[in-house]
């Protein structure tokens, strides 16, 4: 059975289809630091993340570039609606995905109503976070940047999220996060340290943490609580 299926879109295959999806798709094992999708190429293929976490960016003329988010397990990255990539991404970590060619990909959203009607929604749902990050960048402060930036990998990473101790995977590095939220290094990794000396998060290593406090996480992300 593809692997597909326990991701994203892909879930919404029927049980007597899998091998539809087997057969429209190729899985791909990448290493790190390894370019998925060039910006300004063709789009030929789209990808359904099934693990890792990619880097999703725009360039520059003069070679800048602008994290513009981050595609985990789960995320399809739909590149069926332009006749050029307006963004690049690459590998942070070792990653699998199951590549859809987009004539196969679009035969599957012609025969299976439900694949298709999960893709916009997950669309849909791109914007949305499209419109926060907007917002995050425009008017939150370096406090509220981070402490949103954390919950939105809880939401990425699990599926409920209560008052207990919350593993999070940070696979991506300080830098990373810093060009994501619009702020220095080094005011990631103050703010990441101030929040642990107040018990909110613990670091377990560079690249984990534990939230220690969600309900205090999610005030400081909306603004209720400062310091």
């Amino acid at each position: 059975m593809c692997q597909t299926r326990q991701h994203s879109v892909c879930i919404t295959a029927s049980e007597n289809t899998p091998a539809a999806f087997a057969d429209a798709s190729q899985k791909l094992s990448l290493p790190p630091g390894m370019t998925l999708i060039e910006e300004g190429s063709t789009p030929l293929a789209s990808f359904n993340i099934v693990s890792g976490t990619i880097r999703l960016f725009k360039s520059l003329p003069d070679g800048r570039r602008q994290i513009i988010g981050f595609a985990d397990a789960g995320h399809f990255l739909d590149l069926t609606s332009s006749d050029i990539c307006n963004f690049g991404a690459e590998t942070i970590d070792t990653v699998e995905v199951c590549r859809f060619f987009h004539p196969q990909l679009d035969h599957l959203l012609a025969s299976h109503p439900a694949f298709k009607h999960q893709l916009m929604n997950r669309l849909t749902l791109r914007l949305a976070e499209a419109q926060e990050q907007m917002l995050l960048l425009g008017r939150k402060t370096a406090r509220e940047k981070i402490s949103t930036f954390l919950l939105s990998r809880i939401l990425h990473q699990h599926s409920t999220a209560d008052t207990t101790i919350i593993p999070v995977s940070l696979p991506m590095n300080r830098s990373d996060i810093a060009d994501y939220l619009g702020l220095t290094i080094e005011t990631v990794s103050r703010t990441l340290s101030n929040l642990r000396r107040e018990k909110i998060i613990a670091v377990t290593s560079h690249h984990s943490i534990n939230i220690l406090a969600p309900d205090t996480l999610r005030k400081l992300a909306s603004g209720q609580e400062h310091g």
